[in-house]
C-alpha cells in the first residue's frame, strides 16, 4: 500500500502563504529570524529546507565533491573564490525583484556579478544608482540586508 507524500503539498502552499506565515515558518524550520531577502527567495529556502529535513540534506562527499569543483573553477582567483565562499551571496542564477515608481526592475545574479536590463554589473549598488540616480546600498535596495546591515 502506497502512503500519501504530503511533501508536495507544502511545497505548493509555499506560492500561496502570506510573507508573515512563510516567516513563520523560516522561524520553526531555521530556528532563527528570517533575513530580509525578497518573496521567492524565502519561499526557495523553506522548499529546500522542508525536503532537506525530510529526505536528508547532501552527503559529507557530495558537499566535498562540490568544494572541489568551484575550486577547479576558481583556480587561484582569489576574488572568485570569495564570491563562493560569500555565504550571504544569493546563489548565481538568483533573480531579484524590487518595484520603483511602478516599475519592475528584475536584476540576476551572475558568476561575476550581476545584471541588469541585458548589461553586466560588478556591483548591485552600481545597479541601484541607476534605477533612482542617486547613490543607494544596493543590498538595502533589493531587500539583501536591512539599512542596519544586517543580512
Amino acid at each position: 500500500m502506497m502512503t500519501h507524500d504530503p511533501i508536495p503539498a507544502r511545497l505548493a502552499a509555499l506560492k500561496t502563504a502570506t510573507t508573515p506565515e512563510l516567516k513563520a515558518q523560516w522561524r520553526d524550520l531555521f530556528d532563527s529570524e528570517p533575513l530580509p531577502f525578497n518573496r521567492r527567495y524565502l519561499e526557495s529556502r523553506l522548499a529546500y529546507r522542508i525536503q532537506e529535513l525530510v529526505y536528508g540534506g547532501l552527503k559529507p562527499e557530495t558537499i566535498r565533491h562540490l568544494e572541489r569543483l568551484g575550486e577547479e573553477l576558481d583556480g587561484a582567483d582569489r576574488k572568485k573564490r570569495g564570491m563562493r565562499a560569500d555565504r550571504d551571496r544569493p546563489i548565481t542564477g538568483t533573480r531579484l525583484l524590487r518595484e520603483w515608481q511602478g516599475v519592475e526592475q528584475v536584476v540576476t545574479v551572475t558568476t561575476d556579478g550581476f545584471e541588469w536590463q541585458g548589461r553586466p554589473y560588478k556591483s548591485l549598488s552600481a545597479i541601484a544608482r541607476a534605477i533612482i540616480g542617486t547613490r543607494w546600498n544596493g543590498w538595502v535596495f533589493f531587500g539583501l540586508k536591512n539599512h542596519r546591515g544586517r543580512t
